[in-house]
């Protein structure tokens, strides 16, 4: 299965990622437009900072999506049995319809990838933009430090074709 991964020496911080991903799930898939939603779209994939090593120190970022783990955890800890794991494809998803709001989900998950829409009281995480070929904010992600692929096509690729130069 395709995941998003963040490779941290290429992440600029400049959360493009999180605006197309909000932008994509708003109703309006326009980002002036979005900002004046009813409900105001928010974004399925955290961005954090951290300490970076070396001469300057500088600060990393990382861009965390959901991994859509092999026995998810959250699909455990829902009691209302609304967050389902496709087997053909592995993904993990969240039926919204059945979704309520107990937020326990975002207690469970080891990542802190799932999100409380409070206006809403649903959980939101990263469903990989269903209907496009390339996730939002890998597509949004100017410095390539987000890539989508195979976990086997990460080290391959990462050697040649993503490392700073």
């Amino acid at each position: 299965m395709k995941k998003i991964y963040c490779i941290v020496e290429k992440c600029l911080a400049c959360r493009a990622c999180e605006i197309a991903c909000a932008v994509e799930h708003s109703q309006s898939k326009s980002l002036i437009d979005a900002v004046h939603e009813a409900q105001t779209p928010m974004h399925r994939i955290r961005l954090e900072q951290v300490d970076g090593e070396g001469r300057f120190r500088r600060k990393l970022a990382v861009a965390f999506p959901c991994r859509h783990c092999k026995d998810a955890p959250c699909i455990e800890a829902c009691p209302e049995d609304c967050i389902l794991e496709n087997k053909e494809t592995g993904e993990v998803r969240i039926d919204h319809e059945g979704c309520t709001g107990c937020w326990i989900c975002v207690k469970a998950c080891p990542y802190g990838v799932i999100f409380r829409h409070r206006g809403l009281r649903i959980a939101l995480k990263c469903d990989h933009c269903p209907g496009r070929e390339v996730p939002a904010c890998v597509e949004a992600c100017r410095t390539r430090a987000l890539v989508y692929c195979e976990e086997e096509e990460i080290d391959v690729d990462y050697a040649d074709k993503f490392k700073m130069t």
